[in-house]
């Protein structure tokens, strides 16, 4: 179905499906297609295909050694150092093969911040560490620079009002919610296009919880978001599409390999799944 502007050009119009995810008008981050990662001669994941969509949270679920972070840790390109880990396929960000030898690793990481399961504050002052990835990049050159980068990080990661008065002391001191959002503002602070976040709430309590996932739809408009959570509730509650992981163990060996078992909007992944071993596991029937 197609609008015709005054000029009379055709422009494509924005559709939803049933679920109310947005149909062809989202822009891919990024695209896998055959992706297999190795550690040595083992194949941890097998032959994923899917699609990242721009500003839109996408959960990655699935029983543990399913290869959930494996996979998102393809995406910055954290496993190249684990000197056994190889990936094979294709993965393209923005259209740009992320693994071929002109693409600057460091470079892929600033673009691509990560969040990791247990909060990882530096021993440093507040400010600091919210400072600390700018500097590096030579993106505060001036006291006032830094100054705007901590508080616009800072309340992007809805922390300002809670530490502005506070800013020279240890990070160590801060609660584990407050120190994830930290480690949250850490990243942004480099202007990132896409936030990976493994499993950020396992080690935070229920009230932490409600605000990381909380914050996350705050700031998804701004940047794209990938998570792993073995949380079946907080993929449905926060995410906008959702891939199932499973295990597959060999006939001819005990090996098991992480496969993708399908990825739709997340609605339909609870409600109505394509594939019978979603069911199971949405369902508590296995996993």
């Amino acid at each position: 179905m197609t609008d015709t502007d005054s000029s009379g050009v055709a422009a494509e119009a924005e559709t939803q499906d049933e679920y109310g995810a947005s149909a062809a008008s989202a822009r891919n981050v990024f695209e896998a297609r055959a992706l297999n990662v190795f550690y040595g001669d083992f194949r941890a994941v097998r032959d994923v295909d899917l699609d990242i969509r721009e500003h839109e949270i996408t959960a990655f679920i699935g029983p543990s050694g399913c290869g959930k972070t494996t996979l998102l840790r393809c995406f910055n390109r954290m496993n190249d150092l684990i000197p056994s880990a190889r990936v094979e396929g294709s993965l393209r960000y923005h259209d740009v093969d992320l693994y071929d030898e002109g693409v600057d690793s460091v470079e892929v990481r600033r673009r691509i911040g990560m969040v990791f399961q247990k909060p990882n504050p530096f021993p440093k002052s507040i400010y600091d560490n919210v400072a600390y990835g700018p500097r590096v990049a030579g993106r505060a050159k001036k006291k006032s620079d830094t100054d705007d980068i901590v508080e616009r990080s800072l309340r992007r990661a809805a922390l300002w009002d809670e530490v502005k008065d506070r800013l020279n002391t240890s990070a160590l001191g801060m609660s584990g919610g407050q120190q994830q959002r930290l480690c949250i503002a850490r990243a942004v602070a480099v202007d990132p296009d896409v936030l990976l976040m493994d499993e950020p709430c396992s080690a935070l309590d229920p009230i932490a919880t409600a605000r990381i996932e909380e914050l996350m739809q705050e700031i998804k408009d701004e940047y794209t978001i990938v998570i792993v959570t073995h949380n079946m509730q907080q993929a449905a509650r926060t995410s906008d599409r959702t891939a199932f992981f499973s295990v597959e163990v060999s006939e001819t060996s005990d090996t098991r390999t992480g496969i993708m078992v399908e990825m739709n909007p997340t609605e339909k992944v609870f409600s109505s799944p394509d594939d019978e071993r979603t069911e199971q596991y949405v369902t508590g029937r296995f996993g």
